[in-house]
């Protein structure tokens, strides 16, 4: 009997590992659709389309997805049924502000069909995201300096904006870039309580209260402590002259990462019993001295939550930090070329295995292997040509 159940129990364990193996194997093999937003004054149409094999490195070109007018910004739904855009423009049918447009996905085409247009309440909206309950649509409006909250039918149109709060504050020093607010950025909180927007101009990141039933409102008074979704830090300021763009957040929500544009830094902010967001650490994502002008572009966390990843236009370089969980900063890993000239936004593959980079001014994409161990990037090359790509975003086929 004794010998017959350790029999039994080491077939289990050859079970188990043949299934953990397949399992892999199986994760490995996904194929992904790829959409790549541009700008299309030159010579682009719209929004473009690639199927990617992650285990082969394969990017299968399947042409144009939509034409639609500088779709600058991509996000899509919750099950990946339907994909927003932004039209980043000044001028929407007469008036000052740019379009959002939704599209349904052909998951065996990887066709868009278009279903609506609103405009964006804002000239030049460079941002979209769906809060957490994927009823609404949320806008960043670049030269419009304000956020707009869009209600989102359960077949995927979008209604007229519900909620639009116009920045406000002191703006940075440099008179090129900091002349007006500038939202740049805007996020739902994880509990989706709060929008989280970030302000080239004020060198801050604003925090506005979010209701999934109206839309945002700014909020000024701190709630009663608790976790760290159950409060109102009303904004987290950044040095003079930083110009945040993007931000990301770990895991656990205790760190924040801010992105600064003008400055090619990244300001790691914690939040602490006080209620408030409190900067730990200010760090470079370029050598000191480097000359020539360089503006950081993307920031993004691997979905391991152990490494960091920045872009840099200018030196168009990807920068790379590994994180410390327990106190959240960071520490420089490397920096490489990024494969083209003006690398802007970056994706990387839902697995975590690959980072995905859109070079603007080249008109290309380059693979990089992810090092799972150290976060290092080994280039694969070019995988993909395509006119001014500003925006990648992987859809599971």
């Amino acid at each position: 009997m004794k010998k017959s159940f350790y029999g039994f129990a080491r077939f289990l364990s050859v079970v188990c590992v043949l299934f953990s193996a397949l399992a892999a194997s199986h994760a490995a093999s996904k194929n992904y659709l790829l959409y790549v937003g541009t700008y299309t004054n030159t010579g682009s149409k719209g929004i473009y389309v690639y199927r990617y094999d992650a285990k082969s490195d394969k990017v299968v070109p399947l042409g144009l997805a939509a034409e639609t007018v500088s779709p600058s910004f991509l996000a899509t739904a919750p099950g990946h049924k339907f994909l927003y855009a932004v039209n980043e423009v000044s001028d929407y049918k007469g008036e000052p502000s740019g379009g959002v447009t939704a599209f349904a996905i052909d998951r065996q085409t990887g066709k868009l069909k278009q279903l609506n247009e609103v405009a964006s309440r804002g000239a030049d909206p460079c941002y979209i995201a769906l809060d957490k309950s994927g009823k609404y649509v949320l806008v960043a409006n670049y030269n419009g300096g304000n956020v707009a909250a869009f209600p989102l039918s359960a077949d995927g149109h979008i209604g007229e904006a519900s909620s639009v709060v116009q920045d406000e504050g002191a703006v940075g020093p440099n008179k090129e870039r900091q002349e007006k607010a500038h939202a740049h950025w805007i996020e739902a909180s994880a509990r989706n309580r709060f929008a989280y927007v970030a302000d080239l101009a004020l060198d801050r990141v604003l925090i506005y209260n979010f209701d999934a039933s109206k839309g945002m409102s700014r909020g000024e008074t701190s709630m009663a402590a608790g976790s760290p979704d159950d409060r109102d830090f009303f904004s987290a300021t950044l040095a003079p002259g930083s110009g945040p763009r993007h931000v990301a957040f770990s895991g656990d929500g205790n760190f924040m990462y801010a992105l600064g544009e003008l400055d090619s830094t990244v300001t790691v902010f914690s939040n602490d019993a006080k209620e408030t967001y409190r900067s730990i650490q200010k760090i470079s994502a370029l050598p000191p001295g480097l000359p020539g002008k360089n503006d950081a572009a993307e920031i993004a966390i691997h979905p391991g939550g152990k490494f960091l990843y920045t872009s840099n236009r200018g030196d168009d370089s990807i920068a790379v930090f590994a994180i410390d969980h327990a106190t959240g900063k960071l520490t420089f890993v490397e920096r490489v070329p990024s494969g083209g000239k003006t690398p802007r936004n970056f994706a990387i593959d839902p697995q975590g295995m690959h980072l995905l980079v859109a070079n603007q001014a080249s008109g290309n994409i380059v693979e990089f292997r992810i090092d799972q161990a150290t976060g290092k990037l080994t280039g694969v090359g070019e995988v993909a040509k395509v006119p001014s790509p500003v925006c990648l975003v992987f859809v599971e086929e």
